[in-house]
């Protein structure tokens, strides 16, 4: 890509279809980063799911753009300045009528109305090939985590009948079949998957003797006494069966005949199961994982008993089995694609853009200028480049300036794994590009090559407003409010701007003026308080979305980066959940 002038972005909205994928004509030119692809992006291909399974990507959608849109936003010859009553003040600039922009004295964000757009994400693809050890036995055995955290697939929750039957070794999830006739469940904690693509690999350490052993791969899972499974049975003389089944109630049907896979197979053996549902249709197959997978399924069948469900996986050793323990090694657990049953989606015509300096409440003609050049233009603004973050999102390249060679923008993670398997922080903006960085002030922060491609929650916010929007950055910690700092506990009492809301110290604040853009700031972890609460998440908020809940974007450990949906607590400031119970600070930068 190259630069993109304003005639030409226009010219390429309105010849476009109505959705926008990342990487398109929305990305070609970021703020500050004159653009070069890091490679071609087939629109199409961007956002494409395996074959057979038709899965929505992360997305920003316009309708089309024709010339009625854009004379439809000619502007008088003279624009009407009012400020408003309340706090802080603000002031509204309209035409005719009608707004054209809204200020917030002593801040540099102002709102605009625009190209109505739809920002819309769904489940990312993720492996979880247990890199980590597990439990820490370091922990009371009250906080300890048997499986953990899948890395961007959510948190795992072990089932039955004692949580010492699980464990983590680096490599493989294990569960131990220390009993027979009791599940042993293992599913992630996302109950609102309909359509997936998903596989597993894993093994038993031994041949069973007495009866068999089996591991499913379970989907549409509610709970342990109702779910899918694609079971593979591990019998006393090697046989393996495969077998697709429902269970409702505790009562277990097959949804079609059993099928045999193999005979004398010794212990140690690795098979991969691979389930693909969509709507209705469920179709499975397993093959030793050293050998090559098949290319016919082996079920293909139809039921509607469970919608959206958890996946996991389900381990058995029957009635019988006498030589116990039995090991079952998880090496491998793969979503390709998946959807969600209701992807978050937000839609509006707000747009946010980022004035030189902050406005001082006197509306001038150079103002105007400003507010005149920005009227329908669909250039990349500060929640088009948060978006650009998102799982799905195109890798962009600066073309020129600091960061010259570096990626800019594109799907970001949040941080590396420590070895319990938790993401650590500290990936700022720079980070991300894999440079070092020197701040206005000459302090001079060195890059982190563990850290390339990820954003914790503040450098993602710092990323979008410093690095693209150009409002300056601290090294560090900054008391001036001329900068904005590195973490977000010193971001809420010292961002540039304005504070538009906080807590009263025991609920969270109504936020009124609450507009797209704004800065919220959580107190979600209340084990690192101090004498006085501070906050240790930022986030940037979006919108209202199709239910009317009130969403935010930042970027978060559980999902492995940018989201407005997350896996851990929903990114809603409305509700019951941990950040509407815990947003502390509103600020306007």
């Amino acid at each position: 890509m190259t630069h993109t002038s304003r005639r030409g972005v226009l010219a390429a909205f309105a010849a476009s279809a109505a959705t926008v994928p990342f990487g398109g004509a929305a990305a070609a030119s970021p703020a500050r980063a004159s653009a070069t692809a890091a490679s071609a992006v087939d629109p199409a291909a961007a956002s494409a799911a395996p074959a057979g399974l038709t899965t929505a990507r992360s997305s920003v959608t316009l309708p089309p753009l024709d010339p009625a849109y854009f004379s439809g936003l000619t502007l008088d010859s003279a624009l009407t300045a009012t400020v408003l009553p309340g706090t802080p003040a603000r002031t509204e600039v309209t035409s005719g009528g009608r707004r054209v922009a809204l200020l917030t004295h002593g801040a540099r964000s102002v709102l605009l109305p625009g190209p109505e757009r739809t920002f819309t994400e769904n489940k990312k693809p993720f492996v979880d090939d247990f890199a980590r050890t597990l439990p820490d036995t370091s922990l009371p055995v009250g906080d300890r985590a048997y499986w953990g955290t899948s890395p961007g697939g959510g948190s795992w929750s072990t089932l039955g009948p004692v949580e010492s039957d699980y464990a983590v070794v680096p490599g493989a999830g294990i569960i131990t079949l220390t009993t027979d006739y009791a599940s042993r469940h293992a599913s992630l904690r996302d109950g609102e998957v309909t359509d997936v693509d998903v596989r597993s690999v894993a093994r038993f350490d031994k041949v069973p003797e007495g009866d068999a052993c089996s591991y499913a791969l379970s989907f549409g899972y509610q709970d342990t006494h109702n779910n899918y499974r694609a079971r593979l049975s591990f019998t006393t003389s090697g046989a393996v069966q495969l077998r697709v089944e429902k269970e409702v109630d505790d009562t277990v049907t097959q949804l079609a005949p059993a099928v045999a896979l193999a005979d004398g197979v010794p212990a140690g053996t690795d098979w991969t199961i691979r389930v693909r549902r969509e709507g209705t249709r469920v179709r499975a197959k397993a093959w030793p994982s050293a050998g090559t997978e098949p290319s016919a399924w082996s079920f293909d069948a139809t039921d509607d008993t469970f919608g959206k469900g958890r996946v996991g996986l389900r381990a058995l050793a029957n009635r019988g089995c006498t030589n116990l323990p039995v090991t079952l090694r998880v090496g491998r657990f793969q979503v390709d694609a998946a959807n969600w049953a209701e992807p978050p989606a937000v839609t509006h015509s707000d747009w946010v853009r980022v004035l030189p300096e902050p406005f001082d409440g006197v509306w001038t003609p150079q103002l105007e200028q400003v507010v005149r050049g920005w009227s329908g233009s669909p250039a990349p603004d500060v929640l088009a480049h948060a978006a650009m973050f998102l799982a799905g999102a195109s890798p962009v390249v600066a073309g020129s300036g600091p960061a010259e060679g570096r990626q800019v923008m594109g799907e970001a993670g949040y941080g590396y794994l420590d070895p319990q398997g938790y993401r650590y922080e500290g990936a700022d903006f720079h980070e991300y590009m894999g440079t070092g960085w020197t701040f206005p002030d000459g302090a001079h922060t060195g890059p982190s090559s563990r850290q390339t491609g990820n954003l914790d929650c503040s450098g993602y916010t710092r990323m979008v407003y410093g690095y693209h929007m150009g409002v300056p950055l601290a090294a560090g910690e900054d008391t001036s409010g001329t900068r904005l700092p590195r973490k977000s506990r010193d971001m809420a009492d010292h961002s540039p701007g304005v504070r538009i809301a906080r807590t009263d110290g025991t609920l969270p604040p109504p936020a009124e003026q609450l507009q797209p853009g704004d800065l919220v700031l959580f107190n979600a972890d209340s084990g690192d308080d101090n004498a006085v609460a501070t906050t240790d998440h930022v986030g940037i908020y979006l919108g209202a979305d199709t239910a009317g809940r009130r969403r935010f974007l930042s970027s978060r450990k559980t999902v492995n980066g940018p989201t407005m949906s997350d896996l851990g607590g929903a990114s809603l400031l409305d509700g019951t959940g941990t950040y509407a119970r815990t947003l502390h600070t509103v600020h306007r930068i």
